[in-house]
């Protein structure tokens, strides 16, 4: 078999596309670095934000720069492509026509896994761009689970925890998040998909009880095997 090279586009944050990478590292079931996975990540921190420019009407110009960065890391001989933003995931579909290489599709995989687990109502937390294009609702639709979506107010600590604090470099507000959770608890829901990488950067700091599923842990899997790499068991 010719040698398997993942290819990360990232910059969607940059703590994100860190730590999505450390988990990789984490959860690749290596004793040497020559059994670690080889890899090349673009971190296009210059990539206009995804939630402006879904809902903003720059959605053409988004999409131009995710095909850039994906051709590049193609070109680079990347054999599979992985997008630690959820958001971007709006233009999944479109871009996988566009390459030649399999892009693994973050949020599809996530709710694949609750189907397995065979949950039925699911909260997504995630951007308003993620929220409103129905990119995970959709999976979940396909896959016969129902998926529920902050009331407004709650969406607002969603968006203040993900913009206010962990893209600027802060940890969380646990108090705004405690908010969250209750509001999940009360609405009946059994799952709650952590469907923005910055909410990922959250659980790595924080941590968070089992119904939290995060998008980007079953990314950095599935990286992992698509690639003929083996899981280390935790």
């Amino acid at each position: 078999m010719s040698e398997q090279r993942l290819g990360i586009l990232g910059g969607m944050g940059p703590q994100a596309t860190q730590d999505f990478y450390q988990r990789i590292l984490d959860r690749t079931d290596a004793a040497k670095d020559q059994e670690h996975l080889p890899t090349l990540i673009w971190s296009d921190t210059s990539m206009p934000d995804r939630t402006a420019a879904i809902l903003g009407g720059d959605a053409e110009g988004c999409y131009r720069r995710l095909l850039a960065g994906a051709r590049l890391l193609e070109g680079g001989g990347c054999t599979v492509l992985s997008i630690p933003c959820n958001t971007s995931h709006y233009f999944a579909d479109r871009l996988q026509e566009d390459i030649s290489i399999p892009l693994i599709h973050m949020p599809r995989e996530t709710v694949g896994v609750l189907a397995e687990e065979g949950r039925r109502k699911v909260a997504i937390l995630a951007t308003d761009g993620t929220i409103r294009t129905g990119v995970y609702q959709k999976e979940c639709t396909a896959r016969g689970i129902e998926a529920v979506s902050p009331p407004e107010e709650v969406q607002k600590l969603v968006m203040s925890i993900i913009y206010d604090e962990i893209k600027r470099g802060e940890k969380g507000s646990r108090e705004k998040f405690a908010v969250i959770d209750r509001w999940l608890r009360q609405a009946g829901c059994d799952s709650a998909i952590l469907g923005c990488t910055e909410l990922s950067v959250y659980r790595t700091y924080h941590g968070l009880p089992d119904h939290y599923l995060d998008a980007m842990d079953v990314l950095a899997q599935r990286c992992i095997t698509a690639c003929g790499y083996k899981l280390r068991m935790v």
